[in-house]
C-alpha cells in the first residue's frame, strides 16, 4: 500500500514594493509626452478639425478599435451631454448593418494611433458609399487612412510610456485630451448655457440643482406630519416619528403654519421638563420662528438654507405667500439619492451633527415599539411604558 504524499506549505514570496523614486520618475516623463504633444500639435488642422464639426448639419459619429475605440466612444458621450448630435458606430457592427445609420449629412471621426487598423480601413470605403464626410485622428504617419479620409488630424505622439512602446497608455491619454478639449470648444461656439447642459443631466446635481424645484421633491398632503398648537406632546408621539421627517408641523384650522416642534426639541424638554412633559402641548414649546422656503425655491437654494447660520436643519416647511403649509422638504430628499452634496465639516459643526445623532438615538429609543392603530392618550399604558422606557435611558445616559 503506496504511502501518501505530504506537501509542505512553501514560504510566502516577498511581496514587490512599488519604488516610489520610479513612480514619480514615470509621472514625469508621461507629463513630458504630454508637453510633447502640446508643443507639437498643429493648430490649424486642430482649428479646421473644430470648425468642421461645428458645422456639421447631420451627426458626428465616431469610431475606432480596442483602446482608441473606448476614447472615441467617451467622446461621442460628450458632445451628447452638450446637446451635440453624435454617436458611437463600432467599427465590426458597422460592416454587418449598422453603417445604414450614417447618411450624407454626417460626419465619421475614425480614431486610430497607427491608422491602419484593418477594421477601419475595410469601412471606410462603404462609409463613403453613404456619402458621409470622413475624418482620421491619428499619431503615426504616413499611414492608412490618411490617403482615404477627405481630412486628416495628426496628433503629436513622442512614444508611449510602457517601456516596450507598446502599451497605448500616453496616444489614448492625447486623443482624450484632444476630443474633449475640442468639445469644449464646440460648447462655447453653441453658446450652451448652463442651465441647458443642466437640463440634460436631471438625475444628476447639476440637474437637480439647477433644474429641480422645492414642489418637485417636497412630502405634502398625507405625508406631511401636521398638529394642532393645543395638542399635547405625548398625543402627538406617532405623528412625530410616523412620517420621517423628524418634526412636528403646528398649523391652525386655516392650515397656516404656526411654528414647528423636533424630534430635538423633544429631547430638551424631556431634560427640562421630566414628567412634566405629559402635562405641555405642542404650542408651549415648539419654535414659532422656522426656517421656511417657498414651493418655487430651487432645491440648491433650500439645500443652502438649511446648512445656513446659526446652526444647520434637517427640514424646511414649504408654505405659500400666504403662509399656509403645502409641504415639508428633508435633507433626506434633496441629497438621499446623491444627488445634491450632503453638508460638509466646514457647513456642520462636530457639535451639532453630535446632537443630531443623539436625537436619533433618544428617538429611536423612545419609538422602538410598533405605532399603534389608535391615538396614544397621555394616562394609557403604551405612553407611559414608552416614557418609562425612555426616562431610564435619558438617566442613564446622563450619569
Amino acid at each position: 500500500m503506496g504511502s501518501l504524499s505530504i506537501s509542505f506549505p512553501q514560504e510566502q514570496e516577498e511581496k514587490s514594493i512599488i519604488d516610489q523614486t520610479k513612480l514619480l520618475n514615470l509621472f514625469k516623463a508621461q507629463q513630458n509626452y504630454l508637453n510633447h504633444f502640446f508643443q507639437n500639435l498643429d493648430l490649424s488642422q486642430t482649428l479646421n478639425f473644430t470648425q468642421t464639426l461645428l458645422n456639421c448639419r447631420g451627426t458626428i459619429f465616431f469610431t475606432g478599435v480596442g483602446k482608441s475605440g473606448f476614447v472615441a466612444q467617451k467622446i461621442s458621450q460628450t458632445l451628447i451631454s452638450l446637446s451635440i448630435k453624435s454617436g458611437f458606430l463600432p467599427p465590426v457592427d458597422a460592416l454587418h448593418g449598422d453603417i445604414g445609420v450614417l447618411a450624407s449629412d454626417d460626419l465619421l471621426v475614425l480614431f486610430s494611433k497607427s491608422g491602419n487598423s484593418e477594421e477601419l480601413l475595410r469601412l471606410v470605403p462603404c462609409a463613403k458609399a453613404k456619402g458621409a464626410y470622413l475624418i482620421s485622428v491619428t499619431s503615426v504617419k504616413p499611414n492608412g487612412l490618411m490617403g482615404l479620409c477627405d481630412l486628416n488630424v495628426h496628433l503629436p505622439l513622442e512614444r508611449e510610456l510602457c517601456p516596450f512602446d507598446l502599451a497605448p497608455v500616453t496616444s489614448t491619454a492625447i486623443q482624450m485630451v484632444f476630443g474633449d478639449t475640442v468639445a469644449i470648444a464646440l460648447m462655447g461656439a453653441r453658446n450652451l448655457s448652463k442651465k441647458e447642459y443642466a437640463a440634460n443631466h436631471p438625475a444628476g446635481r447639476i440637474g437637480k440643482s439647477l433644474i429641480f424645484k422645492v414642489k418637485d421633491l417636497m412630502k405634502k398632503k398625507e405625508e406631511l406630519p401636521v398638529c394642532k398648537e393645543g395638542d399635547l406632546i405625548m398625543d402627538q408621539l406617532v405623528e412625530l416619528t410616523s412620517k420621517g421627517c423628524g418634526c412636528l408641523l403646528v398649523i391652525d384650522d386655516g392650515y397656516h403654519l404656526l411654528g414647528t416642534f423636533t424630534d430635538g426639541d423633544l429631547r430638551r424638554t424631556l431634560k427640562a421638563s421630566g414628567e412634566g412633559i405629559f402635562k405641555l402641548s405642542v404650542g408651549e414649546m415648539c419654535n414659532r420662528n422656522p426656517r421656511t422656503i417657498g414651493p418655487d425655491g430651487m432645491a440648491v437654494d433650500a439645500m443652502q438654507k438649511m446648512e445656513s447660520p446659526p446652526s444647520p436643519v434637517q427640514f424646511l416647511p414649504v408654505i405659500s405667500d400666504d403662509n399656509i403649509l403645502i409641504g415639508i422638504v428633508t435633507l433626506h430628499d434633496l441629497c438621499g439619492s446623491g444627488e445634491l452634496a450632503a453638508p460638509t465639516a466646514t457647513h456642520v459643526s462636530s457639535n451639532a451633527r453630535r446632537i443630531h445623532a443623539d436625537n436619533r438615538h433618544y428617538a429611536a429609543t423612545l419609538f422602538s415599539l410598533p405605532s399603534p392603530p389608535f391615538p396614544i392618550l397621555p394616562s394609557s399604558p403604551i405612553t407611559l411604558s414608552l416614557c418609562s422606557q425612555f426616562f431610564r435611558f435619558f438617566e442613564a445616559t446622563q450619569e
